[in-house]
């Protein structure tokens, strides 16, 4: 059965990015739909009455579009009706790790760092309110550090974030990364376990569109597109 993929999406969002690693890495085509979703389109409510993106709308032959709102849906979803690759590990315990992490960046992580950073270098600019504070940048670019330790400490004793395989948790660490690293805020070269493995991450087929994002007034760091930075 032949299915049709709109994503709907904003291209620095990362739980946008969660959403397009995941349909790269599995090779599912989709269309893609860029949403300035700040300026609330009756379009997007009405698919998600949040008013967020992603929203994943899948069309089937003589079928009712199906949508799927939030990435934890979208993702689940994709992973159940496409089951290869498997984006978690056989072994339960890796599984549970995998799950914890992706957790910590949709929690935590967020709440802490990504979240201070993105809304004074993009949520600002797009609403048109003001300039940055240096505070707010400065707190979450010192809670960044952090969660880097941590994750460094990690990635020296493993191969990949939550033990031998790639899963989500990568993907998702990815996505928040790879956004803040548009503006050149990653601190690289103090975390080189993490480097490398963002560097293994970049190299992905999955992750070169993410490489060809731009967006109108926020222009990438020089190394953002470089896989070998």
């Amino acid at each position: 059965m032949t299915v049709e993929r709109t994503l709907h999406h904003f291209p620095l969002d990362p739980a946008s990015r969660q959403v397009r690693l995941v349909l790269g890495e599995k090779r599912l085509p989709f269309t893609e739909v860029s949403v300035r979703y700040w300026e609330r389109p009756r379009e997007l409510t009405k698919m998600n009455p949040s008013g967020m993106v992603p929203v994943l709308v899948e069309t089937t032959e003589g079928g009712r579009p199906l949508v799927l709102c939030e990435p934890r849906a979208i993702i689940d979803h994709l992973d159940e009706t496409n089951p290869e690759p498997a984006l978690f590990a056989q072994d339960p315990l890796e599984r549970a790790e995998a799950r914890r992490l992706i957790t910590w960046f949709e929690r935590k992580f967020e709440f802490e760092a990504g979240g201070y950073i993105l809304h004074e270098k993009i949520e600002k600019r797009l609403l048109g309110l003001g300039a940055p504070e240096l505070a707010n940048l400065r707190q979450g670019k010192e809670a960044l550090k952090n969660h880097l330790f941590m994750l460094d400490d990690l990635l020296q004793a493993r191969e990949w974030l939550a033990g031998k395989r790639l899963s989500l948790a990568d993907f998702a660490a990815a996505a928040h990364f790879s956004v803040i690293d548009y503006f050149g805020d990653m601190p690289w070269r103090e975390f080189p376990a993490v480097k490398t493995w963002y560097m293994k991450m970049k190299s992905r087929p999955c992750f070169r569109p993410l490489l060809n994002d731009r967006w109108p007034g926020l222009h990438p760091a020089g190394h953002y597109d470089d896989l070998d930075f």
